[in-house]
């Protein structure tokens, strides 16, 4: 297979895995849409590892196998045939994408092996910083380049709040899982998540909107989040009752209209 085919298979895995990610890539155009569905589909796949088996030890196999594939991609050695893989290591190296989000974004995955609940909102926001925070600040950069480490920051701290929304939207469907995310999923334990999330997402605009205007693409990954968010924050028994969101139709919309004006 062709490099150029790997990127369509990261795009087809981040279409059928993550299907809110793709839409907002798509919004992206050439090299920066490639880039967008090769980090996208890396993280899907590592997303994907403590899901698909109930035995914990399989699990850890599956995330210590891509601890070990960006082991290869740093080091400079051989690095292993895959269809996510071989497409990362040349953007890795194209775009000199750091190592340490990748590492936390993995090693953040195992908490998902398991059924404790997070020790408390510090371990919370920790796990959404390596998570959600650390992609988009990898976003950020493989699109268009390097940029400035204050806005590298920033993409950061936006990812973080994005990734509490995503978080919220999900609450039902992994506490059917027997997964219970929320230190307090209490109404006013919710309203208080979620106003956090809120406030690093207003922190973080200022540095965010003089990006360049391809950049925001980047960021656009998030374009649900503060709507979601005001509706935890105002009605925070929609989480358990998964009615946070708008219409597939009004989502588009959304999106649509900041694709046309270059926001996020």
């Amino acid at each position: 297979m062709s490099l150029q085919d790997d990127i369509a298979s990261c795009a087809e895995t981040v279409h059928s895995g993550d299907p809110m990610r793709f839409l907002s890539a798509m919004t992206a155009s050439g090299a920066d849409r490639d880039a967008l569905m090769v980090l996208y589909a890396f993280n899907v796949e590592v997303s994907r590892a403590p899901w698909v088996t109930e035995e914990p030890m399989i699990a850890e196999m599956r995330l210590q196998w891509w601890i070990d594939a960006v082991e290869e991609i740093f080091t400079g050695g051989a690095v292993r045939r895959h269809q996510v893989v071989t497409p990362l290591a040349d953007l890795v190296a194209r775009q000199g994408l750091p190592r340490a989000p990748f590492d936390a974004l993995v090693a953040a995955r195992r908490w998902d092996i398991y059924k404790e609940p997070h020790a408390d909102d510090a371990a919370l926001w920790s796990y959404l910083e390596a998570t959600a925070g650390g992609l988009m600040a990898l976003a950020f950069q493989a699109v268009g380049g390097e940029t400035d480490a204050a806005a590298r920051d920033a993409a950061h701290s936006y990812g973080s709040g994005c990734g509490a929304a995503a978080l919220l939207e999900a609450v039902p469907a992994l506490e059917a899982a027997n997964r219970y995310p929320l230190v307090d999923g209490t109404a006013e334990g919710v309203r208080s998540f979620a106003q956090e999330a809120l406030q690093r997402l207003a922190t973080a605009r200022p540095a965010l909107k003089s990006a360049a205007r391809r950049k925001r693409a980047a960021l656009r990954s998030g374009w649900l989040a503060r709507g979601v968010l005001r509706q935890a924050v105002g009605e925070p028994a929609l989480v358990g009752a998964g009615m946070l969101g708008r219409s597939d139709a009004g989502k588009r919309l959304r999106l649509m209209g900041l694709a046309a004006t270059g926001g996020f």
